[in-house]
């Protein structure tokens, strides 16, 4: 039986009976989906997938406080408000009201929120409702840690000014979809165009501009136009900048890196059916480039690598192998354990035309990509009274603050910060981990007396293989112990010190990774041994945790 008022549908959608406590289940609700979940006996109703690229919520992981993990990303939310709790998503889930009559679980939704592609966006309908103060935050950096910050501010209602002051001409865009599918337009990877900065967050958005100095004593910063910004708190998120390995010809035309629009740009307008690309770097810049060229449909493609096999460090032997023999078999060449020695140009000009390395016949190269690394983007603080570590990143507390200064804080690819739970300390190139610091940043910016220590363990994705996801807490290892077949791509990898798991990496395995990362944050992960003796952690109850 339903009903309809306006845009706003009720409907019986299934027997309480049919949803028992702990589980999720997707049900049909007009012309769209809603994801009912049970928590400890009393229902809620949501959007049914992840607001970040779509995956099935119903496939992840809910724990007894809520949680629900997206089994793709790692992207969370809260079942029973709806609010996104963890990057890469931004927005929210749209919430629906559910009472129960004679035994049914009915649902009362708006139609236009069900069939909608986008999720609810909880920081611009609280920032319209804010009665402004004179505080200013101010953000350095426009990736994944600045947008994050932003919506963490508004959402913890923060309610002065913020200025995000960036390098890049366009607001804050998806990286990712650069490498994993050369997309080169900043209007289809931007999460929030600048006038929805300006008009729903209430941000002062300054492109293409620099900083030059900080004054942490006048709480000021200085910007390339000779600006000087006023600040009550500072959140450093530069990123990193592009290495290229300094070889001769490293500066020839059509030598490009990967980080920026105009980058993918530069790749995508030299790539043609009559192009040679060689890729330098099997990292995962490297070979998912690698792989999205394949669409492109160059004349060939190799990628150039130190390691016998790539990932040999993260993932092992066996894994690294199976990646790189099924991306063979899609028509990209390996030259593994390779010394690059120099780039050649074609005669007469000043663009590439062959990359050389030792005891090898030169590979000929019309494009050439350095999937080489990034270095932390500070050396804009080097003059300004910061004690920079030796890779140039930044020291912070379990708070992300800047050790030595206050209301400082620094996130991203720059900070060393804490990895729980060992709290040894670490530098992530992560966007997953940069999100996750600019939410912590705008609750404890938000909450001085009761800041949150940062707590969460790093979850990777990749495009490469079979879609690879990876959680991590850094730690090393001493033992692996796979389950499935590496060689299908299909396989579970758990890696352990002295027992006890520090990473699990996935393909075709979901949502184990997503289910693994609520098990270390409750702390209950089996151990290795257990893992061993036939123990199945999707079968653990988080629900009476």
């Amino acid at each position: 039986m339903a009903s309809q008022i306006g845009d706003v549908k009720t409907a019986e959608v299934l027997d309480v009976s049919e949803l028992s406590e702990g589980q999720m289940k997707t049900v049909e609700f007009g012309e769209g989906k809603i994801l009912l979940s049970n928590i400890k006996g009393e229902i809620f109703a949501t959007s049914a997938v992840c607001t970040h690229y779509g995956a099935p919520l119903e496939k992840g992981t809910l724990s007894h406080d809520g949680r629900v993990v997206c089994p793709w990303h790692g992207a969370c939310f809260n079942v029973c408000t709806g609010d996104v709790e963890d990057a890469p998503g931004l927005d929210s889930l749209w919430k629906y009201s559910v009472v129960i009559r004679d035994g049914k679980i009915v649902v009362s939704a708006s139609e236009k929120e069900v069939k909608s592609k986008v999720g609810r966006v909880v920081a611009k309908h609280k920032t319209k409702t804010l009665v402004r103060n004179k505080e200013t935050v101010v953000i350095v950096g426009g990736g994944s840690g600045g947008i994050h910050t932003i919506e963490s501010l508004r959402m913890n209602e923060y309610a002065g000014e913020i200025v995000l002051i960036s390098e890049e001409p366009y607001a804050p865009i998806d990286r990712t979809k650069m490498s994993k599918g050369l997309v080169d337009d900043a209007e289809k990877l931007q999460w929030r165009s600048p006038q929805e900065l300006r008009d729903d967050f209430g941000v002062t958005f300054k492109p293409a501009t620099s900083v030059t100095k900080v004054n942490p004593t006048a709480k000021t910063v200085t910007t390339s136009s000779g600006e000087l910004i006023t600040y009550d708190n500072l959140v450093l998120s530069p990123g990193g900048k592009p290495r290229k390995i300094p070889i001769p010809g490293a500066d020839l035309e059509g030598v490009q890196t990967m980080r920026f629009v105009s980058d993918t740009k530069s790749i995508t307008s030299a790539v043609n059916e009559n192009a040679n690309v060689v890729v330098i770097g099997t990292s995962f810049i490297g070979m998912e480039v690698s792989a999205a060229l394949l669409g492109k449909k160059p004349k060939s493609i190799t990628l150039v690598g130190t390691d016998d096999v790539p990932f040999k460090a993260i993932l092992g032997t066996e894994i690294g192998a199976a990646i790189m023999e099924s991306m063979k078999k899609q028509g990209i060449q390996f030259y593994m354990k390779a010394n690059v020695e120099k780039i050649t140009a074609k005669p007469g000009t000043n663009h590439c035309g062959a990359v050389e390395l030792k005891g090898q016949e030169p590979l000929p190269a019309d494009l050439v990509i350095m999937g080489t690394g990034v270095s932390p983007a500070t050396n804009f603080l080097k003059e300004s009274g910061f004690t920079l570590e030796k890779d140039g990143g930044v020291a912070v507390d379990e708070f992300l603050r800047v050790k030595g200064m206050e209301h400082v804080y620094a996130i991203g690819d720059i900070a060393h910060y804490p990895q729980y739970p060992e709290n040894f300390q670490r530098r992530v190139e992560h966007w997953n981990v940069a999100g996750n610091h600019g939410r912590e940043v705008g609750h404890n910016i938000t909450h001085p007396n009761d800041q949150v220590a940062y707590t969460k363990i790093p979850i990777f994705w990749s495009s490469i293989g079979k879609g690879l996801r990876y959680l991590g807490t850094g730690a090393g290892f001493d033992e692996t112990y796979t389950v499935g077949n590496p060689s299908e791509l299909k396989f579970v990898t758990y890696q352990a010190k002295n027992g006890k798991i520090t990473a699990v990496a996935s393909m075709q395995s979901d949502p184990i990774v997503a289910k693994a990362s609520e098990l270390m944050r409750l702390d209950i992960m089996p151990s290795l041994s257990e893992i061993k003796a036939g123990k199945n952690i999707l079968e653990i109850d988080l629900i009476k945790t």
